[in-house]
């Protein structure tokens, strides 16, 4: 049975819708991860780079994935991603629905 143990949401800030569309989808066309949402409509991010405070619009990616696909998961957004240092943020989840966990690990493996 499976468990949110080893489920994780990761987080990735992309420079435009294009660019988190393309990541999503091959990400999940990998099986890296099951599913991935991209929150529609810009965010606001303030950030500090190279010793300057700046603020970007960014485009939110929020991946659904399984603890052992992090590395390969990284690996591919950073080869597919704009940014010099890319947010690639993994979040435990705590507690899911025990058909989603089962879908979600099921659909996150090669």
């Amino acid at each position: 049975m499976p468990n949110s143990k080893t489920t994780r949401i990761v987080l990735v800030t992309c420079g435009n819708i294009i660019e988190a569309r393309r990541i999503a989808s091959k990400v999940v066309r990998k099986r890296l991860a099951a599913c991935a949402t991209i929150v529609l409509g810009p965010v606001q991010s303030v950030y500090r780079w190279k010793g300057k405070v700046e603020a970007a619009r960014e485009q939110l990616l929020l991946i659904k994935t399984v603890q052992k696909q992090l590395s390969a998961l990284e690996a591919e957004i950073k080869h597919l991603h704009s940014y010099e240092v890319p947010e690639i943020l993994a979040i435990p989840v705590l507690w899911g629905s025990a058909d989603y966990l089962k879908w979600l690990e099921e659909n996150s493996q090669s």
